[in-house]
């Protein structure tokens, strides 16, 4: 069963890596080779060859079930000729809405979709062509109007003006795949609903149907009047979003300071319904259920409840029942249910009485969890789960030998127990960590002490209070509540205390696939019986992914790395021992950046572990949009910025200078040079933010790129009249992102690029790049480049000019679909 799994579980992960699905005459032919493959397990007689056969079909199948999941998924994608149009759409809301001050999010399980025309009502409605392939759940934003944000409940029946997009997100090494992710929960197009548009009076300002009957849309619905008693019971204080994410799994309202807290001491796991959180409610009512099992001979004294069922099956039947309410509560998130998978497979053994070793349980459970979700491995929530039960299983080996022969004296016991703690602790910790190198680039380094007090803390004190509070009347709700919101308060300050150094986060480079199975193999050496001889080598096969390595840059004198941040801007430049970061992309919401986002997973995943210079062009929140993240979660010897003096962000940052035209420095051999603004311009109160953006030429005696921000055409003029020797260059950063009022014929005359790389969000609504723009760089006989269609796109500067698309070079058949 072992064997069957890892082979079931590699064949898959093999689909998920690859550009494109099989084509059909390739799904027939992996379906007949893996059929007679299975047909040779019967009939072949030498034992390694019907093993070696059996293992290369359950690859095989793997292979075909997860092809055939996702070519139904693709299935209902937005067509591109629907995208950008007014449609009116009649759907159910079907999940937990999200709300804050910029307006509500939420998903909708499509019933109908139609052009939408002015007067149209319900009555009215023209179907859409191909209605049956249009997608059934949509993601929506509704925006905030004058400050109200809408009302909206699962199991809501609404009728929306709507513009819609096929799904896409940004692509860059290190950052989260949303493509995937939307792709995974059945999302097939994104949209904003149209405030300023109306169909009729009472389809814009209210639900046709309060509540449309279904099993999930009440689960919702109850989690949504959960989520808001707590806010009731708990108004104004700063971590009731805690309590709501440890009661219905809603992580969206925990702000980023928090969230930077919690990951830089390592319990980030515990902010959640997580899987510890389920296994541990559902062992807690096994165990009372056992002992009141037990004890029936006190009410049943002929023939007692254990003669008639036996406990082990009423305890493993407990577990599950709470182990699906529990998850019920999280709405049936991906994470958890895994978790409730895992459960639900061990009560399965135990009922049907084939419970002989967990670790074949826990491989049945690794094969449930594929067959439902064949995406789930492409996530470190997944690894993570599998390989920490898979650790503790390697580690309390000895215990659970030791353990037949258990001494009657509790002190024995609570000495044995203890150590039994540690160890697994221990064992965790260590396994876990080449994992967590490969995963996230950095580990922390204070996650054992922190989780030694915030595991019983949360487990045991605060999960169960807020669990039982929320359920309760007032005012014993309200007692509750606080009583638990005190304790996450006081474990957040220590937290916080501990969690200040910079020396708490070890950062290194994602290791390779050799040195990852090199630690991988040390891990195990370092774990394994004691008996085992100069178990200190796996230390030695530790270290590698634990050393800082310079970031590598090949052979080029610099490289530039031009993210991938939607409708803004963020160039990373590298030369061999320095690197700068070029502005900071955009603000997405009240409490979620770029830097957050996108910089800095991105920063980690290279191994870098300070910038020694941030340039800010200028104070749209497009380009300054992720410097407060960067700033409070990595170290900036400087920053360069044409921003005001009463902005917060030049007050925060320390040193600071204003970016001014002739400042120059040399790194590495790469000149630097600013070429805007003036310092005349700074004394003027007449030039907008564009006006002032910081020009910067980077620049080798072969190759050079210009960073121009938000350089209109007045200012696209005044360098061509002050320093026009200065301008050419051989990539372009695309002034303003492609808008109209850049770009100008004589600008692009002096600069003379080889390349122009336009940073833009997918169909934004500015419309940047302008065709007019796109033209005009045609004319000229120019390449260029778009992140929304490229990714992150790699530059290396040497003799010549070397580029790196990431959406090319780590294609996946989900990009674009």
């Amino acid at each position: 069963m072992r064997s069957f799994a890892i082979a079931l579980t590699l064949g898959i992960l093999w689909l998920q890596q690859q550009a494109s699905l099989l084509t059909a005459t390739t799904l027939i032919a992996v379906l007949v080779a893996a059929g007679g493959l299975l047909l040779c397990v019967f009939k072949l007689h030498l034992p390694y060859l019907r093993r070696a056969a059996a293992l290369l079909a359950a690859a095989l199948i793997g292979i075909a079930w997860a092809d055939w999941r996702a070519e139904l998924a693709l299935q209902t994608v937005l067509p591109e000729a629907l995208e950008g149009r007014d449609l009116l759409v009649t759907g159910v809301v079907a999940s937990l809405p999200g709300v804050n001050v910029n307006g509500g999010s939420f998903q909708l399980d499509v019933e109908t979709l139609s052009e939408f025309k002015a007067a149209q009502t319900s009555a009215a409605q023209t179907p859409l062509p191909g209605q049956e392939r249009l997608p059934s759940r949509i993601s929506l934003f509704w925006p905030a109007k004058a400050g109200v944000t809408p009302s909206l409940k699962a199991g809501q029946r609404w009728r929306l003006p709507v513009r819609l997009k096929r799904p896409h997100g940004n692509q860059n090494p290190g950052g989260f795949d949303a493509e995937l992710w939307m792709l995974e929960q059945g999302i097939r197009a994104t949209g904003t609903v149209q405030t300023a548009q109306a169909v009729t009076q009472s389809a814009a300002t209210q639900p046709l149907q309060d509540f449309v009957p279904g099993v999930l849309y009440a689960v919702d619905r109850c989690r949504g009047w959960l989520r808001e008693r707590i806010h009731a019971a708990l108004p104004g204080k700063p971590y009731a979003a805690v309590v709501v994410a440890l009661v219905i799994g809603d992580q969206r309202e925990i702000r980023q300071a928090e969230w930077n807290i919690f990951q830089r001491s390592g319990i980030g796991h515990l902010i959640s319904i997580s899987g510890l959180h389920i296994t541990m409610l559902a062992g807690f009512f096994a165990l009372l259920m056992g002992a009141l099992w037990r004890r029936s001979f006190f009410i049943f004294h002929t023939r007692p409840l254990p003669l008639r069922l036996p406990v082990q099956k009423v305890m493993a039947a407990t577990a599950a029942v709470v182990a699906v309410l529990y998850v019920a509560l999280a709405g049936f998130g991906v994470p958890a249910q895994r978790t409730m998978y895992m459960l639900l497979t061990v009560a399965v053994a135990i009922w049907s009485g084939r419970f002989n070793q967990f670790s074949s349980v826990l491989a049945l459970a690794l094969c449930v969890v594929l067959v439902i979700d064949p995406w789930a491995l492409m996530w470190p929530g997944f690894w993570l789960s599998f390989v920490a039960v898979a650790v503790i299983l390697y580690v309390a080996r000895d215990e659970a030998i030791g353990s037949l022969d258990a001494d009657n004296d509790w002190r024995v016991r609570l000495r044995r127990n203890w150590h039994a703690a540690l160890r697994t602790q221990y064992g965790i910790t260590l396994g876990l960590l080449p994992l967590t190198m490969l995963l996230f680039a950095q580990i922390s380094l204070i996650s054992p002490l922190a989780n030694a007090f915030a595991i019983p803390l949360v487990s045991f004190l605060i999960t169960p209070l807020v669990l039982i509070g929320v359920f309760l009347p007032e005012p014993f709700c309200g007692w509750l509540l606080s009583l638990a919101h005190a304790g996450i308060a006081l474990m957040a300050e220590l937290l916080a205390w501990l969690s200040a150094p910079d020396w708490v986060i070890w950062t290194a480079p994602q290791p390779s696939l050799p040195m990852f199975l090199l630690a991988m193999l040390g891990v195990l050496w370092l774990l394994g019986p004691r008996a085992l001889p100069m178990r200190w080598l796996g230390l030695v096969c530790l270290l590698p992914v634990l050393m800082p390595r310079p970031p590598a840059i090949a052979e080029a004198a610099f490289r530039a790395t031009v993210l991938d941040v939607g409708q803004g801007t963020a160039v990373l430049i590298q030369t061999r021992q320095h690197t700068l970061l070029y502005d900071t992309g955009p603000a997405y919401g009240p409490d979620s950046d770029a830097g957050s986002r996108v910089i800095l997973p991105f920063l980690r995943a290279q191994g870098i572990r300070k910038l020694d210079r941030m340039l800010i062009s200028h104070q749209d929140t497009d380009h300054s949009g992720g410097a407060a993240s960067i700033l409070a979660q990595m170290t900036v010897d400087g920053v360069i910025s044409s921003l005001p003096d009463q902005h917060a962000l030049r007050q925060s940052a320390r040193p600071h200078s204003a970016c001014v035209a002739g400042q120059s420095w040399q790194w590495d051999g790469v000149t630097f040079e600013m070429l805007q603004p003036t310092a005349a311009s700074y004394a003027s109160d007449k030039w907008k933010p564009n006006a002032r953006s910081c020009t910067l030429k980077i620049s080798t005696p072969q190759l050079s790129m210009l960073l121009p921000g938000d350089a209109e055409a007045i200012q696209e003029d005044e360098m061509l009249h002050m320093l026009p020797e200065k301008l050419p260059a051989t990539v372009l950063l695309a002034p303003h992102h492609g808008s109209a009022t850049s770009s100008t014929a004589a600008f692009l005359q002096a600069v003379h690029p080889e390349l122009i790389v336009i940073q833009s969000g997918y169909r934004n609504r500015y419309r940047h790049p302008k065709p007019e723009v796109l033209a005009r760089y045609q004319a000229f006989g120019i390449n260029h480049l778009r992140t929304d269609e490229a990714g992150a796109i790699q530059l290396d500067f040497e003799a010549s000019l070397h580029i790196s698309e990431y959406r090319k070079q780590h294609a996946r058949y989900w990009y674009g679909q």
